[in-house]
């Protein structure tokens, strides 16, 4: 094994990922003069600053904010509130974690360290941009400007205030009646499994506030301590786990004049889930979904009096799911969604899909006075798979145009006429920011992030008759004719996460397990989102079909590559971790050895919205179908085979998504069944693995395990 490859599990630890020092969370003005962005200042820092890139005259950069000056050297301090936020969103940066602007992209409304600060984004004065702290009650969380720039929204301990943009007036506008309440504040189903993140909205003409009111009463409580310290009081959480009551959601509307507040009124008990909130120049635009998320409505509402209107409804016999940017509506009122229609994801703007089954629609980046901006990547009627590649489309009426050119993962944000679009490529490291005016790169947003030590070198390709999405890494020395090598599958393998992308970060860590003396097999089965909805569809009730698809894959792959059968192993985060447990308790005649990180193993024990939409109420489903896709169940494993493989699982013990229970279940069964195994508990550790140590040494770990466990240490 070459040397410099032992240092890539400290590099990788240490860039987070080699996230750090990239450009992210673009904002472009609407009249195309700036470009407004995260980015730290190197490879290895986490704190992350506001920058601007103005674009009138020579494009230039120039610094908006940069924390280590705000705080004067002071270390960051976190509220729970903000931690549990950050949880939720998996971030794992430092300093300026995210930002909210007005409609002109002028002023910025930030936290850091629990206070707020507004910046003035415009060119001109002092460098950096002035920047002032408002002195307001903290910790505040989600600041966001009025779209006019002159009033500041945030959260409070709960409540909901506002104070003028420079610092005059601070009030609230809705407190809570109870510890149980929030307001402002989205609730733990919807910023976990819905990607709704906010909890209020201002109207476009600043006037009124749409506001979320969350009551977590009826949810169970769990506690989560920490064994490492016994002194420490148990964190207590409300969690909704499958089959039990979520929080009651309502949304209000606040006049800023204070006249009073209004219900919006919707069938809360048959459509409870509050999915998509939106306030455009038509008004307000809810997206509501049943429990079972079979059926949704969009919903058109009056501020004023609160009364509702029904744009449109969907159904499915399985769920209907929800997409990035959408619901939406053009300039002149068409409701825009993300549909399934003819065995497609499509686009449409009000009742005519906009796209064929060429492209399978991801998300609605931007609505435009004449066009949409959409993610796609290929769908089942496409003439090529493109394997692994996500891009963007222009679309109208008259139809489609691709923006974004050559193999790789495309986004993009656009103001007006600019667009920055963010490509990456298997042959590039890292991602490129190219700043396009009219379809022209008129700029490139620098990166800082810091080039991996090694270079992957997967194969991209389809397995098997299923024609499954997979990637192939072989040690970087393999030379043909060297004999088979030992395998390990690296996969999520479950809904919402493809593995399987045309990207150079996306395989390094593969590559990395490769030159450890591994084939490394990713394949993305069904249940894997970008092909189909009948792709991503075909695991209702029935995960276990992700385990027979893993299983699909390796078989018909050693068909082509070097691959020793007798010596196959597998390892997994969170549904990965759960598919590696899967198959080395179901299916040892396959599988030889796995690793299970941060598994769920009894699906009763994870939360409502995420397993409920898959495998039902496990009050109203047949009761097989939960004992069927869990690890264990009350009685103990579940459908395990009698043959022995060795499994390491690991878990934080500070998780509060996937809670350490699910492991310490699993382990009781396993020694109950005198099955051997080993736990690794990872004190502190939340569902994230962001330390610098835990994550380098957690690689190294698992090296050492299967080599030892396939026989090759």
């Amino acid at each position: 094994m070459p040397t410099e490859h032992l240092s890539f599990p400290r590099q990788h630890a240490r860039t987070q990922r080699f996230t750090l020092g990239a450009p992210r969370a673009f904002t472009v003005a609407p009249d195309g003069s700036r470009v407004v962005f995260l980015r730290s200042a190197s490879g290895t820092e986490r704190a992350q600053a506001l920058w601007v890139l103005d674009l009138e005259g020579e494009p230039h950069e120039r610094p908006v904010a940069d924390p280590a000056a705000l705080l004067a050297g002071a270390g960051e301090q976190l509220s729970a509130a903000e931690r549990a936020r950050r949880e939720r969103s998996r971030e794992g940066g430092a300093g300026i974690v995210g930002y909210a602007v007005d409609e002109a992209v002028e002023t910025a409304a930030f936290t850091l360290s629990g206070r707020l600060y507004v910046a003035d984004l415009r060119p001109g004065g002092t460098s950096p941009a002035p920047v002032r702290q408002l002195d307001v009650p903290g910790p505040v969380i989600d600041p966001r400007p009025s779209p006019d720039g002159r009033y500041v929204a945030y959260t409070v301990r709960g409540a909901l205030r506002v104070v003028a943009a420079d610092g005059g007036g601070d009030r609230a506008v809705a407190e809570p009646e109870a510890e149980s309440v929030t307001y402002g504040l989205a609730e733990f189903a919807a910023a976990e499994e819905m990607d709704r993140s906010r909890g209020f909205w201002w109207a476009p003409d600043s006037s009124a506030l749409l506001v979320e009111r969350a009551d977590d009463a009826p949810v169970t409580r769990w506690w989560i301590a920490d064994p490492a310290r016994p002194a420490a009081e148990p964190a207590r959480v409300a969690y909704p786990s499958a089959g039990t009551p979520n929080a009651e959601v309502r949304l209000f509307a606040y006049p800023l004049d204070g006249a009073g507040r209004t219900e919006i009124g919707w069938d809360r008990k048959r459509y409870p889930y509050l999915a998509r909130v939106g306030w455009d120049a038509h008004g307000p635009l809810l997206l509501v979904q049943s429990r079972d998320q079979r059926g949704q409505l969009y919903l058109a509402a009056d501020p004023a009096t609160g009364e509702t209107r029904m744009v449109h409804a969907d159904e499915d016999p399985r769920w209907l799911d929800l997409h990035a940017g959408a619901p939406a509506r053009t300039p002149d009122g068409r409701l825009v969604r993300i549909t399934d229609e003819g065995g497609a994801r499509v686009l449409a703007v009000g009742d005519r899909p906009l796209t064929s089954d060429a492209f399978h629609v991801r998300g609605l980046l931007d609505v435009g006075a004449d066009d949409l901006l959409v993610q796609v990547s290929a769908g089942p009627g496409a003439e090529e798979p493109e394997t692994g590649e996500i891009h963007v489309l222009r679309v109208n009426e008259l139809g489609t145009e691709r923006v974004s050119t050559g193999a790789g993962v495309h986004g993009a944000a656009r103001g007006g006429a600019v667009t920055v679009l963010v490509s990456s490529t298997l042959e590039r490291p890292g991602q490129r920011a190219r700043v396009l005016r009219e379809g022209e790169e008129i700029a490139v947003v620098a990166s800082h992030a810091e080039s991996p030590v090694i270079a992957p070198r997967p194969t991209l390709t389809r397995a098997g008759k299923s024609k499954i999405p997979a990637a192939v890494l072989l040690p970087s020395g393999y030379r043909e004719g060297d004999g088979p090598l030992p395998v390990l599958l690296d996969p999520y393998g479950g809904p919402h996460g493809q593995r399987v992308l045309a990207a150079h970060h996306a395989h390094l860590t593969s590559q990395w397990f490769a030159d450890q003396g591994f084939a490394v097999i990713v394949a993305d089965g069904r249940g894997s989102p970008g092909h189909s909805p009948a792709w991503e569809k075909a695991i209702h009730h029935e995960f276990t079909a992700t385990l027979d698809d893993q299983v699909e894959a390796v078989h018909a792959l050693a068909e082509e590559f070097p691959l020793d059968l007798s010596r196959v192993s597998i390892r997994g985060w969170s549904y990965g971790g759960y598919l590696s447990a899967l198959a080395v308790l179901r299916r040892p005649d396959v599988f030889h050895a796995g690793i299970a990180g941060a598994p769920v193993t009894d699906w009763r024990l994870y939360d409502t919205h995420y397993t409920e939409r898959y495998l039902g109420d496990p009050a109203e489903a047949d009761g097989e179908v939960y004992a069927r896709n869990s690890l264990v169940t009350d009685e103990g494993l579940s459908a395990a085979a009698a043959q022995h493989r060795p499994l390491m699982i690991v878990h934080g013990l500070a998780d509060d998504n996937v809670v350490a229970a699910h492991t310490l279940r699993l382990s009781s069964a396993l020694l109950a069944a005198g099955r051997p195994h080993e736990v690794l508990p990872l004190s502190g550790v939340t569902h994230m693995t962001p330390q610098e140590q835990v994550a380098e040494n957690l690689l190294l770990l698992q090296v050492d395990f299967l080599k030892r466990s396939l026989g090759m240490a």
